[in-house]
């Protein structure tokens, strides 16, 4: 047999191998250290390696994109040697992030040309006013409107008793030289809103901030925002504390119906936010009472518990919520800590299972402003998605459960230091490869990591169709435990807790439940409407545990559609995005309330159809498996 040169950019000779010989066997004897956590069975995709040169055969590139094989990419198990080579082996860091997402929408950037002057909603105008005299008798409300509409062409301002009654001595100590702060709303030549008077010698250089907050289901998101640049000065999220009654929305709406469950919710609610509120002034120095303005996004029934709105209706049919569109709040109305008299601008929201979160997402996503055919899927605890472009727009929602973002799963826990974020497992030994968030000890799983621990297990045979655990296996990782079968994915003396790691069948149920109520609803939306899903041009994903989410692995397990990977687009939080814009721009609040007027919904409760997709999505892909071709082609 022929024998070829193997050059690895890491190792300074060349090392010869045989013609048909791997580049792993290559590696392996020249001691160049490559990753392979499936045991080299070419179902992890962390041996990619980069072919400089030379001539290789592929015997596998189920792993790899289109955008991989025109760059040069290989699995190094499944690469055979036909001549001379050049390798180079990426850093584990670079493999990671392109294998699980390749097109992640930063957090938050301030739009191009933000001049808060032109598209700010919150101003903050400096003013010197005329002192009273035996000769101008004109009343201080009176002197303050008048110098007001002449620096702005304000002509009406709204008040509160309490602010008349501390004008007085703030114009007087200030020496009638002050800082209006208002909110000129969402008509800039409507009446304006007063939120603040202070002495210009305060004001001047100190802060002018708003929040933006998205009240998931199972998450709480808090960004504070600088008004003045757009820059965002603090992010934080937290539980949302009203998981402790009820995971799901309908479980919340039935216990906010009993006693004062509704109030008690609200309160609940209100704790989360200001907690994160609390930190982010303290960690940034900022008061509070410079928070002039907070835009807050989510589904129907977090903002009608929020707002403490009876929300009832929400799951009786047929379904109405006593309001989509609330019009702008006082701060110390709903609760929230921030100044006072400062804005609260709930966003708008289409139906009792499409809220603020979906038009928020939908205006942040760019789908509104495509003319390319989309689908946008928010995936949490609610899954709600958005069939369109910029000509229609279709909606539809269902119930997911809290298993994509850590709840409702024995060891889940959201995607922070010490989750278990993606898995590898050896087919032949069934041993398991986790990351861990931080690269520490592990804690827990999150969302993605229980994504990719089910289609680990599925395609290891672990795991069958219906996804019962096969415990016939010679392997101590799968047992019997207080919840039945069982798999271990983290032995207690790895973990932080001191506690093995498990995956238990109740968790695998959960998780099936709620991957297949997404897969049905985007099918039975697509189908409704009469538009090939396959049609579709991009797939767009937000929620929070989406922006690290491993397309192949959600595809393993029948979450997403089985699409050429370049088409999709990992967005994160979509709603807090959206509700960030619609804070900046007066615009884009706009676009949301035109969005939330425009879009047709879809009851799914009223489809007969959509409870035989649902049944159909049960299993692991899914029963027909021809709409999987790329897991079917794994599995041989």
């Amino acid at each position: 047999m022929t024998d070829y040169l193997v050059r690895f950019d890491s190792h300074p000779e060349p090392i010869e191998v045989q013609t048909g010989a791997l580049l792993v066997e290559a590696a392996r004897r020249g001691g160049v250290e490559i990753r392979q956590p499936c045991g080299g069975q070419g179902r992890c995709g962390r041996c990619a390696v980069l072919i400089e040169s030379g001539q290789v055969r592929r015997r596998s590139v189920l792993r790899l994109s289109k955008a991989d094989l025109e760059a040069g990419y290989a699995l190094a198990c499944q690469t055979v040697v036909e001549g001379d080579v050049a390798v180079v082996v990426p850093p584990a860091e670079q493999i990671q992030r392109r294998l699980t997402t390749d097109h992640v929408a930063p957090e938050a950037v301030v739009p191009e040309g933000y001049d808060p002057a032109r598209v700010q909603t919150v101003r903050r105008i400096l003013l010197e006013l005329s002192a009273p005299s035996m000769d101008d008798q004109t009343d201080d409300w009176g002197r303050l409107c008048t110098a007001l509409r002449r620096a702005t062409g304000v002509t009406r301002l709204d008040t509160t008793l309490e602010q008349i009654r501390r004008l007085g001595p703030v114009l007087r100590a200030s020496e009638w030289r002050i800082a209006v702060t208002i909110d000129t709303g969402r008509d800039p030549n409507g009446a304006a809103h007063l939120i603040r008077v202070e002495p210009a010698t305060v004001a001047e250089g100190a802060p002018l901030c708003g929040l933006a907050i998205d009240v998931g289901t199972t998450t709480v998101t808090v960004w504070l925002i600088d008004l003045l640049t757009g820059r965002v000065q603090f992010q934080a999220g937290e539980y949302n504390g009203q998981i402790s009654r009820g995971e799901d929305v309908i479980s919340r709406i039935i216990y906010g119906s009993k006693n004062d469950g509704g109030e008690e919710l609200r309160g609940l609610v209100l704790e989360t936010i200001n907690t994160l509120v609390d930190s982010a002034c303290s960690r940034t120095g900022i008061d509070a009472t410079a928070i002039a303005k907070a835009t807050v996004s989510g589904n129907s029934t977090m903002m009608h518990l929020l707002l403490g709105i009876p929300p009832e209706s929400i799951r009786l049919e047929p379904f109405i919520t006593p309001i989509n569109h609330m019009p702008p709040l006082r701060a110390s109305d709903v609760g929230i800590t921030m100044n006072a008299d400062g804005i609260v601008d709930p966003l708008p929201g289409v139906a009792s299972y499409v809220g603020a979160d979906i038009t928020a997402g939908v205006l942040s996503s760019g789908l509104r402003s495509s003319p390319e055919t989309a689908l946008f899927i928010d995936v949490g605890t609610n899954g709600e998605m958005v069939l369109g472009s910029s000509e229609w727009l279709v909606t539809c929602a269902c119930s997911a459960g809290p298993a994509f973002e850590g709840a409702g799963v024995l060891h889940g826990m959201r995607a922070d230091i010490g989750a278990i974020e993606e898995v590898w497992i050896d087919g032949r030994t069934y041993e398991p490869t986790s990351r861990v968030i931080g690269d520490v000890a592990p804690r827990g799983i999150c969302g993605s990591g229980l994504i990719s621990l089910v289609a680990e297990m599925f395609l290891t045979g672990i795991l069958d169709k219906g996804g019962h655990i096969n415990q016939t296996l010679a392997t101590p990782r799968v047992r019997r435990g207080l919840h039945g079968a069982e798999y271990v994915l983290a032995w207690s003396k790895e973990t932080e807790t001191g506690d093995d790691i498990v995956i238990t069948r109740v968790d695998i149920d959960n998780l099936l439940r709620a991957k297949a109520a997404i897969y049905a609803g985007f099918n039975v939306l697509a189908d409704r409407v009469g538009v090939p899903l396959d049609s579709a041009e991009r797939v767009l994903i937000g929620g929070s545990f989406g922006k690290y989410i491993n397309v192949e692995k959600a595809v393993d397990i029948g979450l997403l559609p089985d699409m050429p990977w370049e088409r999709f687009d990992f967005l994160g939080n979509t709603s807090v995005r959206g509700a960030y814009l619609a804070l900046l721009d007066r615009e884009a609040r706009a676009e949301i309330t035109e969005i939330a007027s425009s879009m047709t919904y879809i009851e799914l409760s009223a489809d007969n159809s959509f409870y035989e997709a649902f049944t159909s999505a049960l299993f692991l892909p899914h029963t027909d498996l021809s709409r999987f071709p790329s897991v079917a082609a794994a599995m041989t």
